[in-house]
């Protein structure tokens, strides 16, 4: 990299860069992004949270040098990263936006209190993609969600709660989908199919049933969950209206409008997601009719 572009960045001699990549593609990782990674003495993959495909990060690799992947325990105990940054400058390689996800905003926190100056360069999100690649109104998305696997038999149904209050409000839910069937975030990853998706989604509906009668009902708040839920736990799962997105941002895009029934039987691509619709307006309906 030039002298010129790293003062036009205006980056320190050591510290830790934040460098959003962007949606699966090297090509859409902004200038910028590309320029700070040039100028980093090392680079670091984060490798937990979302994953590029393994020839856009050789191609990344190609361009701006050598990659080490880091998983979970080096970004939430990252006392090397930070050693390093002390005396370097450490560029950690995040898919989409860096700050989208609370371990990075975490990991950002830390540095400052360890004294390392953190600058951040943003990236494209699933989060901003997704609403307008559909067709939906931003202003109607609720708050979004993880669907998880099973960990040891055991299943969080905060995923299902989020989307039930969504839909109670009339909102869209984005529900990203889980990486690692362990939980560890050490490195055995294996993105979360549609089929596995509906099999989440079922044995959360399952656990709840069961475990209904242990919801408080002492706030508005509470009342209104538990309303929700009843009626999402009584609808089949041919009415919860989907739609799969898959690759976004990505020369595989794929999009397809469907209901958590169909869904076990769709493919799917190397990334996925899920919409939940709430209430659609006409305009709305319209853009749908594209994905079906």
């Amino acid at each position: 990299m030039t002298a010129e572009n790293s003062n036009t960045l205006n980056l320190p001699d050591c510290g830790l860069v934040l460098i959003g990549m962007g949606p699966g593609k090297f090509s859409s990782m902004t200038i910028e992004a590309k320029q700070a990674a040039l100028a980093c003495d090392s680079l670091h993959y984060e490798a937990y949270t979302a994953l590029w495909p393994q020839g856009q990060l050789d191609l990344l690799e190609s361009e701006c040098g050598e990659i080490t992947k880091v998983m979970r325990p080096e970004i939430e105990s990252p006392e090397l990263l930070f050693e390093l940054a002390k005396k370097t400058l450490v560029g950690l390689l995040v898919v989409g936006d860096p700050l989208q996800a609370t371990t990075h905003v975490d990991l950002q926190l830390q540095a400052a209190e360890a004294g390392i100056e953190c600058i951040v360069f943003h990236g494209i999100s699933i989060t901003t993609i997704v609403t307008g690649a559909l067709g939906l109104s931003n202003y109607k998305f609720g708050r979004q969600t993880t669907l998880t696997y099973p960990y040891s038999d055991w299943i969080a149904t905060s995923p299902l709660e989020v989307i039930a209050m969504n839909m109670g409000l009339g909102q869209h839910t984005l529900a990203l989908l889980d990486l690692d069937p362990t939980g560890a975030g050490t490195g055995q990853q294996k993105p979360m199919m549609p089929s596995d998706a509906v099999e989440s989604m079922v044995s959360m509906i399952d656990k709840l049933k069961i475990n209904f009668d242990g919801f408080l009902d002492e706030s508005p708040c509470d009342v209104f969950k538990i309303e929700s839920l009843k009626t999402v736990l009584e609808m089949p799962l041919n009415q919860f209206r989907v739609i799969l997105c898959s690759d976004m941002g990505t020369p595989s895009q794929n999009i397809i409008s469907t209901n958590l029934e169909a869904l076990s039987q769709i493919n799917g691509g190397s990334m996925n997601c899920l919409v939940f619709l709430g209430n659609t307006s006409e305009v709305e309906d319209k853009a749908l009719l594209r994905w079906q």
